[in-house]
């Protein structure tokens, strides 16, 4: 199916970028500042055209490669380690350069993966970005390599790609545009095979597709073409489209924005707020907690979408943590919805009934004016 938009709009509002390190160095030793500055403008485009857009990035160790002028392959974590410490402020300096030029401050994210395993973890993230995304930034997300050797190992995200899925599910993306050397899925590695063809749209990653993928030669990158297509698969069910297209391909970001054909097409599987819904209802059973709130607070939920106040909150039932999921219920028992707290149940206890400016004086302590954030909940 033909998605592309008529009269150039978006068909993609929120979208991530996920660049790998193949793409950034064009298989060299060191950073591609053009492959850089295209990225910056494309993105740029996209986001005078009304899309706002997130940066999943590597290049942090080639860029280190490149100051310490280390010629030879990286042996082991420390080395990695060292080379990650050197490149990671190189590499930011060369996105704020490049995004500068076109008006735009960028913002920096490292994450590894017990950040957003656990929901105290993804509420901070989540809360993160979406502040970033408010203010008109451009988040760059990279793998801390420097602090978590279990990244630089054999239990890492898998070059970026895992963690473009989990920040496209964290922030509600309608589109995943993982950026390749190839240029999409083909029918065979087109490295090696002059006959492979361009798979243009995948409906399923089944066990088919994924036999599709071969180990990837030693070089830069470290994700290779299955670890793309296990994120393609945790994207889609997530609610969030596809695409896997060439980085080098002439205006890629804006024209993956606008839904035209380019490389390869995984629609997604239901949508984002379904997606969300059934995380945040799974998560409900586990903390059992419940906030009780006046009719004040229900109309505020369901027809002005506005977030959770400690003033609407009447009664707090049961024990859980900041970034746990509870039930909302209207003072005659019926359920509202469901949501991350921002607070724990003795913490909301002490602000119940209070203005958001009471809240650093009530507790001594202040994570948010809302008990729970609106875009942290689903009404229901």
């Amino acid at each position: 199916m033909n998605t592309t938009q008529q009269n150039g709009a978006l068909a993609f509002r929120r979208i991530v970028v996920k660049a790998g390190t193949n793409v950034l160095t064009g298989r060299t030793e060191r950073l591609d500042r053009a492959m850089l500055a295209s990225l910056a403008a494309q993105t740029s485009q996209a986001r005078a055209a009304g899309a706002q857009a997130v940066l999943v990035t590597s290049g942090a160790i080639a860029a280190g490669r490149e100051a310490l002028a280390a010629r030879s392959p990286e042996r082991g974590v420390l080395e990695r380690q060292v080379l990650a410490a050197v490149g990671q402020g190189l590499l930011m300096h060369a996105y704020q350069e490049a995004f500068a030029a076109h008006g735009a401050a960028v913002g920096q994210a490292l994450l590894t993966h017990h950040d957003v395993e656990d929901r105290q973890g993804y509420l901070n993230v989540r809360n993160t970005l979406e502040g970033l995304l408010s203010a008109g930034v451009v988040p760059i997300v990279n793998e801390n390599d420097v602090v978590d050797t279990a990244e630089i190992g054999q239990e890492r995200f898998g070059d970026n790609d895992t963690l473009s899925s989990l920040v496209a599910n964290l922030i509600d993306a309608d589109l995943l545009l993982m950026l390749t050397d190839s240029g999409g899925l083909f029918t065979a590695d087109p490295h090696r095979d002059p006959n492979a063809r361009l798979v243009e749209r995948v409906d399923a990653v089944d066990d088919a597709v994924l036999a599709l993928a071969q180990p990837t030669p030693n070089g830069a990158g470290r994700g290779g073409m299955l670890s793309k297509l296990l994120a393609a698969r945790r994207a889609t069910a997530a609610g969030v489209s596809v695409v896997m297209a060439g980085g080098r391909v002439p205006d890629v970001v804006t024209r993956a924005a606008r839904g035209d054909s380019v490389g390869t097409l995984f629609p997604a599987r239901g949508s984002p707020m379904e997606s969300r819904k059934r995380w945040l209802l799974s998560g409900l059973a586990e903390s059992g907690g419940e906030l009780v709130v006046d009719e004040g607070a229900v109309t505020a939920l369901r027809k002005r979408h506005g977030s959770l106040l400690p003033a609407g909150l009447r009664k707090v039932k049961g024990a859980f943590r900041r970034g746990d999921v509870v039930a909302v219920v209207s003072e005659s028992g019926e359920r509202v919805a469901c949501g991350i707290v921002s607070y724990d149940n003795e913490d909301l206890a002490a602000i119940s009934g209070a203005r958001s400016s009471e809240i650093p004086l009530r507790l001594g302590h202040h994570y948010g004016d809302e008990a729970v954030h609106r875009n942290n909940m689903v009404v229901l």
